[in-house]
C-alpha cells in the first residue's frame, strides 16, 4: 500500500529541517512557506478522512523490524481523521500567524520555525499511528519539542523553568504510560493499536496497563496533580501557546482516552479516575482562571479547566458521551487557540497583558473584538456557537451517566461537578472578554496599529466557531462515525441549536445565570477566594512539586556521598563481586549438568601452563615494564590456542591487538615510576586477592556453563553457504563481519571512532600535528638528513641507525602488508581490522625510530579526518544499496576481466567497508600515538623533563 501519511508525515521533517535556511534568506516570511506543509496535509486529508467518515478506513504499514513486530503502522479512522484535520488546520494558520507575530532581528527565530514545523510533524504523526510503539516515539518527540519551544527565549529564567517543569512532568507521565503500552502490547499479542482495540485483552496485567496508560494522557493533558506545568509555559511565546497548549499537545491526552474508550472503560478504575480526576480539574481551573489578571494566564487556567472537562466527557465511554468530547474537541481547538492569538495581538498593539491597564480596545481593534467575542462566547457555551451544542451534548450525556445504577454516585457527582465548572467557564470568560475590550478609570495606552494579516487567522478560527454552531447536521454523522462503535445510550446524541425544553438545556441556562453573577460579584468572589485559601494553609501544586524535585536532588547528594567515595578500587570490587555473587548462585546450581573436557592435545596444554605461569607473575612483579611484558605473554598465549583449534583469523587478530597494546602500556609507561608501591600486605590487598581469584574461578565457570547449555545446533554451522553464495568470499569470519552481521560492526566502529575521539581528548587537547610548532617543525624536519627526516631531531645518543635503517626497509613493506590482508581477507585471515592493526604497528614503528616529528612525517593528516573518513566510507557503503532499492549493505558481486590471459578479479562491494574499518583503526592507531606518545614527549619537554637538544633528562 501507498505509504501516503508517512510521506506527509516526513514533509513536515524536511521542511523543518530547511526552516533555518528559509530564514536566513527571507526572515519571517518563511512562515508563509511552511504554513505552506500543514495546510496542504489538510487538504489531502480531507478526501481520506470523508472515505474514514463513510466507513471506509485507511490503513498504511510500512515493514520496519518485522523480527520484533515493530512496523510504521498508520490508520485513519474517524477519530484519527479529527485530530489529523485539528492538527494540520490550526497549525498552518499558526504558522502564517507567526510572519506578523514576531518582531525583525529575532536572532532565534531560524530554530524555532524549524522546532515548531517538527513538532507539528510530531503531532500529526501521533494521531495517525497505529502501532503503541510508533504512538509512543511521536509521543515523546512532542514532549522534546515542547520543551525546545517553551524555552525559545532560553536567557529568561522563567523560560528555563517552565520549560524544564513541562519536561520532567510530561516525561514522567511518558515512561509510566511507556510500562503500559508495553503490556498491553504483551498482553494482546501485536503492538497494532487498531486489532488490540478490535480484540481486546482481559485480566489484571490489562487493567494494570490501562491505567498506566492513563497516567501518560492525564499528565500530558495537564490534569491534577499535574496541572501546574500548563500555566507555568504560557512563558512561551503566544503562538506555542494557541497550538501546542489549546489545539495540539495537551489534546494528545484526550485523543489517548478517546481512542481506548471504546475498548477499555469497562475496566475497574477507568470511569472513576477519570471522572474524578477531570471535574476536579475543571473546578480548580475555573477557580485560579478567576484570580488572573495576566490575560495569557487566565487564558492558561480556563485551559487547564476545559480539559478536565474534555476528559471527564470522553472518559464515560458511553456512544453519547464520545460523541460529545469529539465535538468539545473540536470547538475547544477552535475557541481557545483563537483567543490565544487575540492575545498575541493585543500584547503587540498595547505592549501589555494585564487586564488592570488595557481599557477600551474594542474601539481601536473593532475587528479582533468581534473575533475575540464569537470565540469566548463559544468557550462559555452561548448560542449559536459550536461550543454552545457541544456542551448540550456533553450534558445530556451526562445526565443518562446519572441514572446508570453500574456508576452509582459517580455520575450524579460527575454532573453536578461539570455545571459547576462550565458556571465557572463563564464567569472567567466575562472576566477575559471585559479585561481584555472593556472600559475603565485607567490611563489608556497607546495602541500600534497592526497589519491586517495579523488578524486574519484569529478571525478564520473564530468565524469557524459560529459556522459549527449552525453546521450540526454536517458535523453529527461525521463524529457518530466513531462514537458509534459504542453502545447506544438512553437517547440518540446530536449536534443542533434547539433541542426543545430539555434538563440539558436548563443546567446550560444555570451555569449562564450562574457565571454572570459570579462576575457581577467577582471583588466578593476573589476576597472569599483569598479567605478559603488562606484558612486551609493548602500550598500550591508547583510549590509541592519543586519540594519534591528539592527532595529528590538532596537524596541523590547523599546517596551520591555515601556511595561514591571516590575510590577505584572500592568501585570495581563492588562490580566484581557482584559479578561472583549473582550469578554465581546460578552457576553453583547449575554445576552438575556441566561435562567437562580434556584437551585435545599436549599442546594446549603447554600453552594453558605457560599462560597460567605468566599471569601469575604478572601480579607478583613489580616492575611495571616486566608486568606488561608478562600480561602480553598471556594474550600471546591465547593467541596460540586458537591456532591450536583452527582459528586463524582470530589468532592473527589477537597477535595485533596484543602488540598494540604492550606498545601503547609500555609509551604511557615512560611517565610512571618504574616500580610499583612497596606498600605492606595487609588485610585490605588479601581481600583483593581472593576477590582477584574468586572472579577467575567464576568466569572460568560461567565459560564452561555456558559452553555446556547449547541445545541447538550453532547458527556458525550455516554460514558456510551463505558466506560463498551471499557474501561472495570463502573466509567465513570476514563474510560474517561485513555481510552478514555488519549493522554490529558499523556500531562497533561508530563507536570507537567516538571512543577513541573522547580518550584522546581526555588526556590531550590535539591539534593535527599535536604540536604548537608546527611550521617550525616541518622545515627542521624537512632540513634533516639522514634515513629518517625525524630522527635528526632527536639527540645522538638516543638515535639507532640499525633501528632507522630496519624502519626505512620495513615500513612500506608492512604498509603494503596491510593493504593485502585487508584486500585478501574476503577469502583468506585478514581484512581491513587487521590490516588497520598492521599499518598502526608501521607507523609505531616510525614513531619509535624518530619521534613524533617523524610520526607527522609519516602520517600528516590529522587523526580525527580519518576516523571520520573511514566512518562515513563505511556508511556510505551502506546507503548506496539501500539507494539502488537493495537492502542496506547489501554486497554486490563482480567478476571485472582484465583481459591478462583470461583473468578475471572477483571483486564483492563490502570491499568498501572493509577500507572503512581500515581507516577507522588507523585513526585510532594516530591518536593513540600522538597523545600518549608524541603529547606525553611534548608534554615532557615543556615541562623542562626532556632536553628538546640532547634528550637528557633534565629533572629525575
Amino acid at each position: 500500500m501507498e505509504a501516503h501519511m508517512l510521506v506527509i508525515v516526513t514533509l513536515h521533517f524536511v521542511a523543518a529541517a530547511l526552516a533555518p535556511v528559509l530564514v536566513r534568506r527571507i526572515e519571517r516570511r518563511a512562515f508563509w512557506v511552511l504554513a505552506l506543509i500543514p495546510f496542504g496535509s489538510f487538504l489531502w486529508l480531507l478526501a481520506p478522512a470523508q472515505r474514514a467518515f463513510d466507513g471506509d478506513v485507511r490503513t498504511e504499514r510500512i515493514p520496519w523490524i518485522p523480527t520484533i513486530d515493530l512496523h510504521l503502522d498508520f490508520a485513519l479512522t474517524p477519530l484519527n481523521a479529527v485530530m489529523a484535520l485539528i492538527v494540520t488546520g490550526v497549525g498552518a494558520l499558526v504558522l502564517a500567524y507567526c510572519r506578523w507575530y514576531f518582531r525583525e532581528g529575532d536572532l532565534e527565530l531560524w530554530r524555532f520555525s524549524a522546532v515548531l514545523t517538527g513538532f507539528a510533524g510530531s503531532m500529526l504523526g501521533l494521531v495517525v499511528s497505529d502501532n503503541l510503539y510508533i504512538l509512543f516515539v511521536f509521543w515523546e518527540l512532542t514532549t522534546i519539542l515542547s520543551f525546545l519551544l517553551i524555552g525559545h527565549n532560553p536567557e529568561r529564567k522563567a523560560n528555563r523553568r517552565a520549560a524544564m517543569n513541562a519536561l520532567i512532568v510530561t516525561t514522567f507521565g511518558g515512561l509510566v504510560m511507556l510500562i503500559g503500552l508495553f503490556l498491553l502490547g504483551h498482553e494482546a499479542g501485536t503492538a497494532r493499536v487498531s486489532e488490540i482495540l478490535a480484540d481486546p485483552p482481559q485480566g489484571t496485567t490489562t487493567t494494570i496497563a490501562v491505567l498506566l496508560i492513563l497516567v501518560g494522557a492525564i499528565s500530558k493533558s495537564a490534569l491534577v496533580p499535574f496541572h501546574f506545568w500548563l500555566p507555568g509555559a504560557m512563558a512561551a511565546p503566544t503562538p506555542v501557546s494557541a497550538y501546542l497548549h489549546a489545539a495540539a499537545m495537551v489534546k494528545a491526552g484526550v485523543f489517548l482516552v478517546a481512542l481506548l474508550a471504546p475498548a477499555f472503560s469497562d475496566i475497574p478504575g477507568w470511569r472513576p479516575l477519570l471522572l474524578a480526576t477531570g471535574t476536579v480539574t475543571m473546578i480548580i481551573g475555573g477557580l485560579r482562571a478567576l484570580r488572573q489578571y495576566d490575560i495569557k494566564l487566565l487564558l492558561a487556567y480556563g485551559t487547564v479547566s476545559q480539559l478536565g472537562f474534555l476528559i471527564a466527557v470522553v472518559g464515560a465511554g458511553t456512544r453519547a458521551a464520545t460523541f460529545a468530547g469529539l465535538a468539545l474537541v473540536l470547538g475547544h481547538a477552535l475557541f481557545k487557540s483563537t483567543l490565544f492569538l487575540v492575545v498575541g495581538v493585543i500584547d503587540r498593539a498595547t505592549g501589555t497583558r494585564d487586564l488592570r491597564e488595557l481599557t477600551g480596545l474594542y474601539r481601536s481593534l473593532p475587528v479582533l473584538f468581534v473575533a475575540a467575542v464569537l470565540a469566548a462566547a463559544s468557550m462559555a457555551g452561548l448560542p449559536p456557537l459550536l461550543g454552545f451544542t457541544a456542551k448540550e451534548a456533553a450534558l445530556a450525556a451526562y445526565l443518562d451517566l446519572g441514572h446508570d445504577a453500574d456508576l452509582g454516585a459517580w455520575g450524579v457527582v460527575a454532573l453536578v461537578g461539570l455545571v459547576v465548572g462550565a458556571t465557572l467557564t463563564v464567569a472567567y470568560t466575562a472576566r477575559f472578554v471585559w479585561g481584555a475590550f472593556g472600559v475603565r478609570n485607567v490611563e489608556a495606552r497607546p495602541v500600534t496599529p497592526q497589519r491586517v494579516g495579523f488578524v486574519v487567522a484569529p478571525v478564520l478560527l473564530a468565524g469557524l466557531s459560529l459556522v459549527g454552531g449552525f453546521a450540526g447536521g454536517f458535523l453529527t454523522p461525521r463524529l457518530m462515525a466513531y462514537a458509534g462503535e459504542l453502545p447506544s445510550g438512553a437517547h440518540a446524541p446530536q449536534l443542533t441549536l434547539w433541542h426543545g425544553f430539555t434538563p440539558a438545556l436548563g443546567l446550560s441556562a444555570l451555569a449562564i445565570a450562574g457565571g454572570l453573577l459570579l462576575w457581577i460579584g467577582r471583588r466578593a468572589v476573589a476576597s472569599a477566594q483569598r479567605r478559603v485559601v488562606e484558612g486551609l494553609h493548602l500550598p500550591e501544586a508547583e510549590v509541592v512539586y519543586h519540594a519534591i524535585i528539592r527532595g529528590v536532588d538532596r537524596l541523590s547528594i547523599e546517596v551520591t556521598g555515601r556511595t561514591q567515595r571516590g575510590s577505584l578500587p572500592v568501585y570495581v570490587g563492588i562490580i566484581l563481586v557482584v559479578l561472583v555473587t549473582i550469578p554465581g548462585i546460578a552457576l553453583v546450581q547449575a554445576w552438575d549438568e556441566v561435562n567437562l573436557r580434556g584437551p585435545d592435545n599436549l599442546l594446549q596444554v603447554a600453552i594453558v601452563l605457560v599462560v597460567s605461569l605468566a599471569a601469575v607473575m604478572t601480579v607478583r612483579s613489580r616492575r611495571r615494564l616486566r608486568a606488561v611484558l608478562l600480561l602480553g605473554i598471556t594474550g600471546y598465549g591465547t593467541a596460540l590456542l586458537f591456532v591450536a583449534h583452527g582459528a586463524p583469523d582470530l589468532a592473527l587478530t589477537q597477535v595485533l591487538v596484543e602488540t598494540f597494546s604492550v606498545v601503547t602500556f609500555v609509551l604511557v609507561m615512560r611517565r610512571l615510576p618504574p616500580f610499583f608501591s612497596s606498600r605492606p600486605f595487609t588485610a585490605a590487598r588479601r581481600i583483593r586477592v581472593a576477590v582477584g581469584v574468586l572472579v577467575g574461578l567464576a568466569v572460568g565457570g560461567y565459560a564452561l556453563v555456558a559452553a555446556n547449555a547449547r541445545t541447538a545446533r550453532p547458527v556458525g554451522e550455516e554460514f558456510a553457504g551463505p558466506a560463498h553464495d551471499y557474501g561472495g568470499g570463502n573466509n567465513i569470519v570476514n563474510v560474517t563481519l561485513v555481510d552478514i552481521r555488519v549493522w554490529d560492526t558499523f556500531g562497533e566502529i561508530s563507536v570507537l571512532v567516538v571512543a577513541a575521539t573522547g580518550v584522546a581528548s581526555l588526556i590531550f587537547l590535539l591539534t593535527d600535528r599535536a604540536t604548537s610548532h608546527r611550521e617550525t617543525r616541518r622545515k627542521r624536519v624537512e632540513a634533516s638528513p639522514g634515513w629518517l627526516r625525524g630522527a635528526g631531531l632527536i639527540a645522538d645518543r638516543r638515535r639507532s641507525v640499525v633501528f632507522e635503517i630496519v624502519t626505512r626497509i620495513v615500513f612500506p613493506v608492512l604498509m603494503i602488508f596491510s593493504i593485502y590482508l585487508t584486500f585478501a581477507g574476503h577469502n583468506l585471515p585478514g581484512g581491513g581490522f587487521a590490516g588497520g592493526l598492521i599499518a598502526g604497528l608501521a607507523l609505531m614503528v616510525r614513531y619509535l625510530a624518530g619521534g613524533r616529528a617523524e610520526l607527522d612525517s609519516a602520517a600528516p593528516i590529522d587523526a580525527g579526518a580519518v576516523l571520520g573518513g573511514g566512518l562515513v566510507i563505511a556508511a556510505v557503503s551502506g546507503i548506496v544499496p539501500a539507494l539502488l532499492g537493495h537492502n542496506a549493505f547489501q554486497s554486490g558481486i563482480f567478476d571485472v576481466p582484465t583481459g591478462l590471459f583470461g583473468y578475471e578479479v572477483h571483486l564483492v562491494t563490502s570491499l568498501f567497508f572493509d577500507l572503512g574499518v581500515y581507516l577507522v583503526v588507523v585513526g585510532l592507531s594516530l591518536d593513540v600515538l600522538r597523545s600518549l606518545g608524541g603529547g606525553i614527549d611534548k608534554q615532557g619537554e615543556e615541562s623542562g623533563e626532556v632536553d628538546t637538544d640532547t634528550g637528557e633528562v633534565a629533572i629525575a
